[in-house]
């Protein structure tokens, strides 16, 4: 009877004192899988649909009870994501990236960067769209470039850049040390010097191209630098806009300074660049660049029914882009350009509103945008120049009153319209800051302002990028 008893509290005591089940019930496992940490503007949901997962999988993956409670830098585990580790790091992508110099710089698969981005064709990959790429927590994506030159042996090359064929045919996984092609672009081990040109898949005539801002935002200004090798002629085409490149003062070296036109519908749009090298070789790169909305407002102006007819919009239109297409292949402009209003940041309408026009007494309509700004401030308040420059245009036109274009250099130009007088005349050079007229009501208006537009390559942007960056 006493060893039954003391075996039943023996039993009884290891239940007690045993875990078992309860506890691994109680605190289930950490959940496992690659690692998306939370960006600014991402919710729950965006990231759920980023990763074709419902907003339900995604909450119980991370053991989140409400949706709301997560702040940029959380990081999160993606479910579903066989065969996939590391960081989901979220890249830009760059003008000339393609899915296999993606995949060499960060030694991962094309076949897991096209799975994880949902990505069935290399057409897809638009410059400014965002990339999702896993990285170890630890690595580092590789950076020097290595180009095999005509009549250069896979040997020589790897030997300049500090490696050898097998060592490349790894990195660039590539079948064999015998594998990499003339004017092909692959990577070495080990960092590239400061200031080297990044590796990309462009033809190797383009040594660097950086296109900037990305994504675009359709109204604003856009760079294009380019680094090429010597004796190449460049020219190239955005939307449907020839490109116009300029030398900078680092050898090969050279920049593109375009307008995106406002009214142009989000989307993806081509951008080419073409290289003409000594020998009468040609080499081209294409791809498509995403191109944003700017949410630009919308309103409506009672204005005169003659400066809503079409043929005079049209007419001086026409005059304007002949005026602006002469290119001066001097820069005259240095820096930021000035306000050239008394009241340097106080406006009455900004760049890029949505307008219809309706003509007085006629309810004839007419839509367009507000090409410019408007600044405050009335009549007789003196205008100045807002850069170096020199005068192409200085009389009266029907819809923009009395008006003066200034040529800055580079296919940029400053249009002022609405005077009440024009200061300066045809062919004379202004310097930033110098008096040029005065503020007026003359033209289509619904009251005296200085509207200030500036263009650059025959479209016009919006001029706080020019009071606020530095071009080039």
């Amino acid at each position: 009877m006493i060893k039954k008893l003391i075996l039943l509290i023996l039993s009884v005591g290891l239940l007690v004192l045993s875990p078992g089940k309860v506890s691994a019930q109680e605190t289930p496992p950490p959940p496992s899988g690659p690692i998306y940490i939370i960006q600014s503007g991402d919710s729950l949901s965006s990231i759920a649909t980023r990763f074709d997962l419902s907003l339900q999988e995604l909450m119980d993956a991370n053991q989140i009870d409400n949706a709301n409670f997560i702040s940029v830098g959380d990081r999160l585990v993606i479910p579903g994501l066989e065969g996939v580790s590391g960081i989901l790091d979220t890249n830009i992508l760059g003008f000339g990236e393609t899915l296999l110099n993606i995949s060499r710089r960060n030694q991962v698969s094309p076949e897991v960067l096209a799975r994880i981005n949902r990505i069935t064709s290399p057409s897809e990959l638009y410059a400014g769209s965002s990339l999702i790429v896993p990285l170890p927590e630890d690595s580092q994506p590789l950076s020097r470039r290595m180009v095999v030159e005509a009549g250069q042996s896979p040997l020589e090359a790897a030997i300049l850049a500090e490696s050898d064929p097998w060592t490349i045919s790894t990195l660039n996984e590539l079948p064999g040390s015998w594998s990499p092609l003339p004017g092909d672009v692959y990577y070495a081990p080990g960092e590239s010097e400061p200031g080297a040109p990044i590796p990309n898949g462009m033809p190797p005539a383009f040594t660097e191209v950086s296109v900037a801002p990305l994504p675009v935002v359709h109204g604003r200004t856009v760079e294009i630098f380019i680094r090429t090798q010597p004796g190449v002629q460049l020219s190239g085409m955005l939307v449907d806009t020839p490109l116009r490149f300029f030398p900078l003062e680092e050898e090969g070296r050279y920049v593109a300074i375009q307008g995106v036109h406002a009214l142009l519908d989000p989307g993806a749009y081509p951008l080419l660049l073409q290289a003409s090298l000594p020998d009468g070789s040609q080499q081209t790169f294409e791809q498509r660049i995403i191109v944003q909305t700017g949410y630009y407002p919308e309103e409506t102006l009672l204005v005169p029914t003659e400066t809503i007819d079409p043929v005079t919009t049209e007419t001086e239109m026409a005059q304007i882009l002949d005026l602006t297409e002469n290119i001066n292949p001097a820069r005259l402009w240095n820096g930021i350009f000035k306000s050239p209003s008394y009241f340097n940041d106080c406006f009455t309408s900004q760049y890029g509103y949505r307008r219809t026009y309706i003509g007085e007494g006629t309810g004839q309509e007419y839509y367009s945008f507000h090409s410019g700004l408007d600044f405050c401030g009335g009549e007789g308040l003196p205008i100045t120049a807002p850069a170096n420059g020199v005068v192409v245009f200085a009389g009266p036109l029907a819809i923009r009153g009395n008006a003066t274009i200034i040529d800055h250099g580079w296919g940029v130009f400053s249009g002022i319209w609405h005077q009440s007088q024009i200061l300066v005349s045809v062919g004379q050079q202004v310097s930033a800051g110098d008096l040029i007229g005065n503020v007026g009501g003359t033209g289509r208006v619904t009251g005296a302002h200085l509207h200030w537009e500036v263009w650059a390559n025959g479209v016009q942007v919006n001029p706080l990028d020019w009071l606020n960056n530095t071009y080039p």
